[in-house]
């Protein structure tokens, strides 16, 4: 669910120093509710809410169902653990193998390990059922730094860039995001710097022909070119967004990366504060995999946001423990978790809460 800060009247002559709009894109416990304004803005100004209806409680209740079982492989081994009757070493040291197998990795595993002990601990627990519970908590806590909102209107044309390697589901999850956006009356430019693949060109076409919205192509252009060219265009157009379709990459490709890293310093000539946002799409199947690009990507680029896709499968959702529990220790702070997807339709993107996903995971 979804609210944007739009201004209704026409644009009054320039005021030094006005502060920006913020329109966030709210996580799905955060409805809201009533049409207020945002920031302080320049006089003959005005902005307004534009509240999105909360989803219906069976939509998302149904959304939640499908992340649920995209999730069962990794929850069922989790939960066998807690079937016994006793709490003791041999539960901590199943339920350690659980973890490692779901893809939580050795830190995370380590960290709600002792987290989970200290709770048990305080609240004096003595049936295993009631330590899953607990568990449920300490995911849920572990997550929490990575549930934020996506924001947009902070800059009179948010420009996107998003990366991530080939079929991660990059480009769906544009076409996803841009649906949102316009039918919030976000007024939406597509960059196609996938120049050299034309199944991706021909894909980012048919989501801007879906969505109505416009869109940079270039056939066997140079990447960074296409970019800088939408930029340009957007700023010129009065786009609220720009996103910008990069090629798939894999980190261990150095020269790749370089190229990515070029399509960054272009953005910026075109605009010297973009791109606002860098999103990295990754596969949830690909277990601690995602994590090692995670790194790679945001040692490169500065990720501002992830959008994880494909949980609808096999996939082993304890990387996000290993994601948070980095994210911690990283010194430009978390990166958060924007949207989740759990398959191909449009309503199987929605954002991420720390305690749903603890929740599916581990119910």
């Amino acid at each position: 669910m979804f609210s944007f800060f739009r201004k209704k009247a026409a644009p009054p002559p320039p005021v030094a120093e006005a502060p920006p709009s913020a329109v966030p894109l709210p996580p799905p416990s955060e409805p809201v509710a009533e049409v207020a304004p945002a920031v302080p803005q320049a006089p003959g100004e005005p902005v307004v809410a534009v509240a999105a209806p909360a989803p219906a409680p069976a939509t998302r209740q149904g959304w939640l169902s499908r992340l649920k079982a995209g999730l069962a492989r990794t929850g069922s081994s989790i939960a066998q653990v807690f079937t016994g009757t006793q709490i003791d070493d041999t539960l901590y040291e199943e339920l350690e193998s659980a973890l490692l197998m779901a893809d939580a990795g050795v830190k995370a595993t380590e960290h709600l390990l002792a987290d989970l002990k200290r709770r048990v601990k305080e609240a004096k627990a003595t049936d295993p059922a009631q330590v899953k519970g607990l568990l449920v908590d300490a995911v849920a806590d572990l997550l929490a730094p990575l549930e934020a909102a996506l924001t947009i209107g902070r800059h009179p044309t948010t420009v996107m860039m998003v990366v991530g390697v080939n079929g991660a589901g990059k480009t769906t999850s544009i076409g996803k995001l841009t649906r949102y956006l316009a039918e919030h009356d976000a007024k939406v430019l597509l960059a196609a710097a996938d120049t050299f693949r034309a199944a991706a060109r021909e894909q980012l076409s048919v989501w801007a022909g879906r969505n109505q919205v416009e869109i940079v192509s270039q056939e066997g252009g140079d990447p960074a070119a296409v970019s800088f060219d939408a930029v340009n265009a957007g700023r010129a157009r009065g786009c609220d967004v720009v996103i910008a379709d990069t090629a798939g990459r894999l980190p261990t490709q150095l020269h790749l990366m370089e190229e990515l890293k070029k399509i960054k310093r272009v953005i910026t000539k075109a605009d010297a504060g973009a791109p606002h946002e860098v999103l990295l799409v990754v596969d949830g199947n690909t277990g601690q995999n995602a994590l090692a690009q995670v790194k790679a990507f945001d040692d490169a680029l500065g990720l501002t946001g992830l959008v994880v896709t494909k949980l609808d499968g096999t996939a082993k959702g304890g990387v996000l423990a290993a994601i948070a529990l980095w994210a911690r220790e990283r010194a430009a702070g978390p990166v958060p978790v924007y949207f989740i997807g759990v398959g191909e339709k449009l309503e199987d993107l929605q954002t991420f809460s720390a305690r749903e996903f603890a929740q599916a995971l581990l119910d």
